[in-house]
Order: C-alpha cells, then sequence, then structure tokens
C-alpha cells in the first residue's frame, strides 16, 4: 500500500476511533460494496492500523443464495447481542463442504470491522458507526473477484450480482454511507470521494 494510502487508512481508523459508539461497548466499522470492490483489503489494513476484530459477511451468506440471510444473520447473530453487552456467536459456513461449521465466540470487542456485501444494510446499519462504501466498476470488480476466487465463483458470479442488485437498489447504501472511497485503481489505492 501507498505512504498515501497508508495515511487514509490511518484517518479512517482515527475517524472510526471517534464515531459515537452504537452497539453496546463496541464501535462498528461497517465496510459494504459489491463483489470485487476492495471490501476484504480495506478491513485487512485497517485491522492492522486498529488491532480491531473483524467479521466477514462471506462466513454468514450459507451459499449462493445467502445475501439476505446473512445480512439478517448478521444483526440476530452478531450486532443485537454486542449491543446488549453479550458476546455474540458468529455463525460460520464452510463453503467447500456446503456446511455450517461451530459458530465462534466473541466477546464485545471495543471496535469491530464488519465487512461484506450488505454490512451497511438499513438494518445493521443502526448498529455502525462508521459506514464504509467502496465503489468500483463492473470490469474490475468482476476480474478482481476471479483472480481471487477463480472458477469456484465463476459459475455464480451473475447470480450473486443479481442478489446484490436488488438489496443495493432496496438499501441505496451509497446515500447513506460515510465515507465513500473508490477502489478503481486498485484494491490497495484508496481514493476518497467523501468524508475523512
Amino acid at each position: 500500500m501507498s505512504e498515501i494510502d497508508r495515511r487514509r487508512v490511518q484517518d479512517l481508523a482515527a475517524l472510526v476511533r471517534a464515531a459515537p459508539v452504537r452497539a453496546g461497548r463496541t464501535r462498528v466499522v461497517a465496510i459494504d460494496g459489491r463483489s470485487g470492490s476492495g471490501k476484504s483489503t480495506l478491513a485487512a489494513s485497517l485491522h492492522r492500523e486498529t488491532g480491531a476484530a473483524v467479521v466477514s459477511l462471506e462466513d454468514l451468506y450459507g451459499g449462493w443464495d445467502g445475501l439476505e440471510r446473512g445480512v439478517d444473520l448478521l444483526v440476530a447473530e452478531v450486532l443485537a447481542p454486542l449491543a446488549a453487552g453479550r458476546a455474540a456467536y458468529v455463525p460460520r459456513y464452510d463453503w467447500a463442504t456446503a456446511r455450517w461449521r461451530t459458530p465462534i465466540e466473541l466477546p464485545p470487542p471495543a471496535l469491530l470491522i464488519v465487512e461484506g456485501v450488505g454490512a451497511g444494510a438499513r438494518r445493521a446499519a443502526g448498529y455502525a458507526s462508521v459506514l464504509v462504501w467502496l465503489e468500483a466498476g463492473e470490469r474490475t470488480r468482476r476480474r478482481r473477484a476471479l483472480d481471487r476466487d477463480g472458477d469456484a465463483y465463476a459459475p455464480h458470479w451473475e447470480r450473486w450480482a443479481a442478489q446484490e442488485a436488488e438489496l443495493l437498489a432496496r438499501e441505496t447504501t451509497w446515500d447513506r454511507a460515510d465515507v465513500v472511497l473508490d477502489t478503481e485503481a486498485g484494491p490497495g489505492h484508496i481514493s476518497i470521494t467523501g468524508s475523512v
């Protein structure tokens, strides 16, 4: 990551640390965007900067048709318990075996990064201290996603994209985001088009 991008991640970390707590004792930063926009990359950079716990919605989707259900699980099994001051039990779906694994206990952290398509859905966003939306063009996103997941994702791209389109048309997450980041130049290159 370039020095400019490192500074932007540091700026984002400072914004998150200063934001109000909305989930019990936990500040939640929600990183949302379409598949291949760079959510996991930004979450990893922010984790390195802050040491925050990370929950990936990929573990909650439960398969290629599970986008909406993943958001429901995020709220019911992770965010609502943390907001109540209880430990969360984070569901974990094993994509290779198509089975649910034993959930992981997550005691209430001071800072939690939630990343994935739907992290900023209205039913989850009320718990978020900061909502980040990532932008990148469809061609770029598809290339990144297929480079990352290869043949496992290729037959499901259209199916998943249709779920994204339906969810995001209803949610308009980018309009509610505290920060909008353009990752078109690369997932490690961050260009801020919103506030930080």
